[in-house]
């Protein structure tokens, strides 16, 4: 023994005291008393005992690795007589431990989260699994000659953290002791930033405004014998999983990236959509959920020019939310300004030539809206009743754009996402032209497509939304033939619709548009457009929405119902009549 430090309530302070004495190769800690030694249980065999009672301690040692260790506090966690069972991704025979040790930490077609030394045979197993991550699955057993060493240094998820309540539990042996804390938010977040993979905290129950950090939680507890100290009006919060979300923004679709500190089983899926718009996950670390900005299945948002955002759920079990589960609102935000695209190009040009004229076109991208007005696009409307006679209204909003457009996959959804109709199929036609007329130019205006259609809604709702696809198109949008019933003769009747899809568009030399770039020239006043083609997802998802009232009248005011006797008899008597009425029907 070379010292012994009392009142040591870090283990951190304990480590950095050894650290800084040259003669210090080792140390015991229990909490409150650090205890440094000259040597290690290597040099010494049979050195080593456990020492559980009362409480238990915590060994250290010094080792000297061949691989740049981490800024952790110490990078190694060892078990005596433990391996940890299958998730073996490679296996090498090595000289000593500490071979192994430097073989997971240099380790880096995986991430090695531990590795099995087998002291008998040499044989080293790296994994990228560890005691946390298979969390509850019993894959630490006991295993005579065997260690187990985990990667302290290994990466893990830190933003999104959950800590589940033990109660009447409190561990005997901890790594930090902290006091004056303020708050119990204060100490979780000690936790969290801690210079240790921290797994579990207690606040408040060995002294007022006294906060306790530990490396440990259950799941590394298994070789401890009654680690935990039974205290009725205590509590242990256990670090249960961590999630480290990130958003990647493509061109027509934002992906979410999901990393976590345990494997997850269970399904991601977009809150307004768990079943047209979700993923299965199957014991992985890491996934990815896919949301396009088109996909109407997945209720992409639009809240404002160039943001698109939405609300997704990770949930751990298949069937059922339980506490456990994570709502994240995710969102893409896009700069849609103009940007000026030039390319310099050096022409070899010499003398004293200089160019007359520099003209630089910029062309926007086109900005779209939907509207729901009257028949004669005279009057926006926000509320109608069924039947009332309207149109959807789409419209290029710069008069000078040189796009067209045109419109396919319209539907028609209810205010509770329970219900919808296809109205404009994905070739641009109507399903139902009697439900929602052809697509057509409004008069000669290029810029703007109208569709007719009488009032209706869903019996569920009076809210009726109607989201489309609109495509720009550049010179000319080409329309779609579409071929219909007559519902009187029974005769098919080709019809004109601006609607199509993009391969038919294509084939007929129609482009996309794209980047417009500056040309120079010399003494002509000249111009160059250099066109190219967009993406094949750049559509323009729009959403619009009306309130729709029936005129059944089962709303009204109790004084203009039913109440009375005398409407009751009125009913009655009408009903009785010979002479039948039909509100709001129609029959083929």
């Amino acid at each position: 023994m070379l010292d012994t430090l009392p009142g040591t309530l870090m283990l951190t302070d304990c480590l950095e005291a050894c650290q800084i004495n040259e003669s210090c190769s080792a140390v015991n800690y229990e909490t409150g008393l650090c205890v440094l030694f000259k040597t290690t249980a290597d040099k010494t065999p049979g050195s080593l005992s456990r020492s559980q009672f009362p409480v238990f301690t915590i060994y250290a040692q010094k080792s000297c690795l061949g691989v740049r260790p981490c800024s952790k506090a110490w990078c190694i966690d060892r078990v005596q007589g433990y391996r940890l069972v299958d998730h073996v991704k490679s296996s090498q025979n090595v000289y000593s431990r500490r071979d192994c040790l430097e073989l997971c930490l240099g380790e880096t077609e995986f991430t090695c989260r531990s590795a099995n030394y087998y002291r008998h045979s040499g044989l080293c197993e790296l994994s990228n699994m560890d005691r946390i991550t298979l969390s509850g699955s019993n894959n630490v057993e006991l295993y005579d000659g065997a260690d187990y060493l985990e990667n302290n240094c290994a990466e893990e998820p830190s933003k999104l953290c959950e800590f589940k309540r033990i109660s009447g539990k409190i561990l005997k042996t901890v790594d930090s002791v902290y006091q004056e804390i303020n708050t119990i938010e204060e100490c979780r977040d000690l936790c969290l930033n801690s210079p240790y993979r921290c797994h579990s905290y207690d606040y408040n129950d060995t002294g007022d405004m006294v906060c306790r950090l530990s490396h440990h939680s259950r799941s590394t507890l298994t070789d401890v014998m009654d680690p935990y100290l039974d205290v009725p009006e205590a509590a242990t919060y256990e670090l249960s999983s961590c999630y480290n979300v990130s958003i990647e923004c493509k061109s027509g679709e934002m992906i979410t990236k999901i990393r976590t500190s345990k494997l997850f089983d269970g399904k991601v899926y977009a809150k307004g959509a768990p079943k047209s718009c979700s993923v299965n996950v199957n014991s992985s670390l890491e996934f990815d959920f896919r949301m396009g900005y088109n996909d109407l299945e997945c209720n992409v948002r639009q809240s404002a020019y160039g943001r698109y955002m939405n609300d997704i759920v990770i949930q751990h079990h298949d069937m059922i939310v339980t506490s456990s589960d994570l709502g994240l609102a995710v969102s893409c935000q896009y700069d849609l300004t103009n940007k000026t695209v030039s390319n310099d190009v050096d022409l070899g040009v010499t003398g004293e030539i200089e160019s007359s004229l520099s003209e630089e076109i910029i062309i926007d991208s086109p900005n779209v809206v939907m509207k729901i007005t009257s028949r004669d696009g005279s009057d926006m409307k926000r509320i109608a009743e069924v039947g009332d006679p309207l149109a959807l209204r789409f419209e290029i909003v710069d008069p000078n754009s040189p796009y067209e457009i045109f419109v396919r996959e319209l539907v028609a959804l209810d205010g509770t996402d329970n219900a919808e109709i296809t109205l404009i199929d994905a070739h641009g036609c109507p399903t139902d032209q009697y439900i929602m007329g052809a697509v057509q130019k409004y008069t000669e205006d290029r810029k703007v497509l109208v569709s007719q259609f009488d009032a209706f809604k869903f019996p569920s709702s009076e809210v009726v939304q109607f989201r489309a696809l609109v495509t720009p198109c550049i010179p000319r949008c080409e329309p779609v033939m579409c071929d219909n019933e007559d519902s009187v003769s029974g005769e098919v009747k080709s019809l004109i619709s601006y609607g199509r899809r993009r391969r038919s568009v294509m084939a007929n030399n129609t482009e996309r548009a794209g980047f417009m770039v500056s040309s120079f020239s010399h003494q002509h006043h000249r111009q160059q457009r250099d066109v190219s083609p967009k993406p094949a997802d750049d559509n323009i998802l729009l959403v619009q929405s009306i309130q729709i009232t029936d005129k059944f009248g089962f709303n009204q005011d109790a004084a203009n119902s039913l109440n009375s006797t005398e409407n009751r008899e009125k009913i009655y008597t009408s009903l009785n009549d010979e002479t039948f009425t039909c509100l709001n029907g129609y029959g083929k």
